[in-house]
């Protein structure tokens, strides 16, 4: 968690770097906040992946309320972080003001057919309409994998 904050900091300056990957870190939530303050204020990262880093539905409730405001970030990777339905319904309000990014792994992340339907709803009001890996397993056992093709 230090070292994300650390991090975060170095992203409120950084006028270079523009690919972060951060997999399997463990920065929880608390992490996670110290990323989305960042990401309010970087205007040159464009990828960032945050797998594996068990944030949850808190931390990625942080990270969209940073996605709101982004307007550089055109690739977000939040695999295996157990985020569930409350964090996709998180991600879901972020799409629908977020107008850059392009490609969203939420892979693995607990999401069930609410969280799916959030995720699905946002995308069809999102003008850029992101490229969207769910784990297919658990929205086909809901039966909603067609909603999130439309």
């Amino acid at each position: 968690m230090i070292g994300a904050q650390y991090i975060a900091d170095a992203l409120q300056h950084n006028t270079t770097l523009i690919i972060l990957d951060l997999e399997n870190n463990k920065i929880g939530a608390i992490g996670a906040q110290h990323m989305a303050d960042a990401l309010q204020h970087n205007m040159t990262l464009t990828t960032l992946n945050l797998s594996s880093n068990q944030i949850e539905a808190l931390g990625a409730q942080h990270i969209a309320d940073a996605l709101k405001h982004n307007t550089t970030l055109t690739t977000l990777e939040l695999q295996l972080n157990e985020i569930g339905d409350t964090g996709a319904q998180h991600i879901a309000d972020a799409l629908q003001h977020n107008t850059t990014l392009t490609t969203l792994d939420l892979f693995s992340d607990r999401i069930g057919a609410l969280g799916a339907q959030y995720i699905a709803d946002a995308l069809q009001h999102n003008r850029t309409t992101p490229e969207t890996a769910i784990d297919a397993a658990t929205v086909n056992q809901h039966n909603n994998l067609d909603m999130l093709k439309k």
